[in-house]
C-alpha cells in the first residue's frame, strides 16, 4: 500500500488501520511484503472475483464510511455466494480524495473489521493512493470450492424453474428515497429500503447449499432481468417470468401501491444482491428444504424455455410486458448514477 492522502503517514496508516485486519492470516505477512502467500487444502480450487465502487455512482459520497466499507465487501461476497464458494480472503485498493481525514479512514476500517468477523474473511493485501477525483474502491475477493463443486451461469436448461432468493426491488427504492425521487410516508419503510441499498446481505450459506441442486446461478447486482439474462446467454436458452410472482417486501409493496410502472422498474433497478437460479423441476422439494434450513425464502417466478437467450416478463393475462431496458449498464447515463 502506498501514496496515501497528504497529511497521513503511509506506514502509520497501514499499521494502525489495515494491518490489524490481516492478523488471522499468517500468509498476509502483516502487509510487510509485496504480496500474500495463501495455502489451499488438497482438492480445493480458488474462486476469484473483483468489484469496484465509485462515489456518487455506486454509493452517495456522503454515506457513512463504515457503511461504504461494508457494502464494498458484501457485493464481492455476493459474487462468491453465486458461485457456491466459501470466503478465503480479499485485497483492497482504496483511491481516496486528498482531503480524506484519518477519522474517516478509521471508521472505514472499523466497518471492514465488523464484516470480516461476520463473514469469516480476512484482508490479505492491497494498495492505498490519493486522487483529486472521487473516492474509488476495488476489492478482489478470494473463495474456495471443493473440486468441481461450483455454481456457474451456463447450466440452465429449458424446463428448469427460475427461482429468486429474498425479495426484489428494495435497494432500487432505497436509492430513489436517498435521491428524493420517491416519497415513502412511513419512516420504518424508508429506513428499511435505504438499509437494503446501503447494506445488502450476501447469501453465502444459501449459495453453498445450492451446489449440486441448482443448475445455474447469478447474483442480482444489475437488476433481476439483466442478471437472469446473463444466465440465459451463458446457457443459450430463454426465460419467462411472471411479474406477479416476483417477491416484494411489505415495505416495497406499500411503496409501489397504485404505481404499476414503478413496480415494473423494480425488476431492472439492481443492487438487490439476491441470487437468481435455474433449478430442475424435480428438485422443488429439495429447494423448499434448503430455503427452510438457510432461513432465506426461495420463490419460483418462472421457467427457462427453448429459444433465443432473452427474458420475457409476463403480466397477469400472459401478455409480455415491455420494460424498456434490461438493467443497469455502467457506460450509459442512468438513474443509478448519483452525480
Amino acid at each position: 500500500m502506498a501514496s496515501t492522502p497528504p497529511g497521513l503517514d503511509e506506514f502509520g496508516l497501514i499499521g494502525r488501520y489495515f494491518r490489524p485486519l490481516t492478523m488471522s492470516e499468517p500468509g498476509a505477512f502483516g502487509l510487510t511484503d509485496d504480496a500474500a502467500v495463501l495455502d489451499l487444502a488438497p482438492g480445493e480450487r480458488l474462486v476469484v472475483t473483483t468489484d469496484a465502487m465509485v462515489a456518487d455512482v455506486h454509493f452517495p459520497a456522503t454515506d457513512p464510511p463504515a457503511a461504504i466499507a461494508r457494502k464494498l465487501l458484501r457485493v464481492n461476497l455476493s459474487d462468491l455466494a453465486a458461485m457456491g464458494a466459501r470466503p478465503r480472503g480479499y485485497t483492497l485498493a482504496a483511491v481516496l480524495p486528498r482531503e480524506t481525514d484519518e477519522t474517516w479512514i478509521e471508521a472505514f476500517a472499523a466497518g471492514l473489521a465488523d464484516d470480516q468477523a461476520a463473514f469469516g474473511i480476512v484482508l490479505v493485501g492491497g494498495d492505498t493512493v490519493a486522487t483529486n477525483g472521487p473516492a474509488t474502491f476495488s476489492v478482489t475477493a478470494l473463495g474456495v470450492v471443493d473440486g468441481d463443486a461450483v455454481l456457474r451461469r451456463n447450466g440452465a436448461r429449458p424446463g428448469d424453474d427460475v427461482y429468486v432468493s429474498g425479495t426484489i426491488g428494495d435497494a432500487a427504492l432505497g436509492l430513489a428515497v436517498l435521491q428524493n425521487r420517491l416519497d415513502v410516508p412511513m419512516p420504518a419503510d424508508r429506513d428499511r429500503l435505504v438499509e437494503r441499498f446501503r447494506l445488502p446481505t450476501p447469501q453465502l450459506k444459501l449459495g453453498l447449499s445450492l451446489v449440486g441442486v441448482a443448475s445455474a446461478a447469478a447474483d442480482v447486482s444489475d437488476g433481476l432481468v439483466a442478471d437472469l439474462g446473463h444466465i440465459c446467454e451463458a446457457s443459450e436458452c430463454g426465460a419467462n417470468i411472471e411479474l406477479a410472482a416476483v417477491p416484494l417486501s411489505p415495505a416495497a409493496m406499500r411503496a409501489v401501491t397504485d404505481r404499476q410502472p414503478l413496480h415494473r422498474s423494480l425488476l431492472t433497478g439492481g443492487d438487490d444482491y439476491e441470487l437468481v437460479l435455474a433449478v430442475p423441476a424435480a428438485e422443488r422439494g429439495r429447494i423448499a428444504e434448503i430455503a427452510r434450513t438457510a432461513g432465506v425464502p426461495l420463490t419460483r417466478i418462472g421457467c427457462f424455455v427453448e429459444g433465443s437467450p432473452a427474458v420475457a416478463v409476463l403480466g397477469g393475462a400472459g401478455n409480455r410486458i415491455d420494460l424498456g431496458r434490461g438493467g443497469y449498464q455502467h457506460f450509459r447515463k442512468s438513474e443509478k448514477e448519483g452525480g
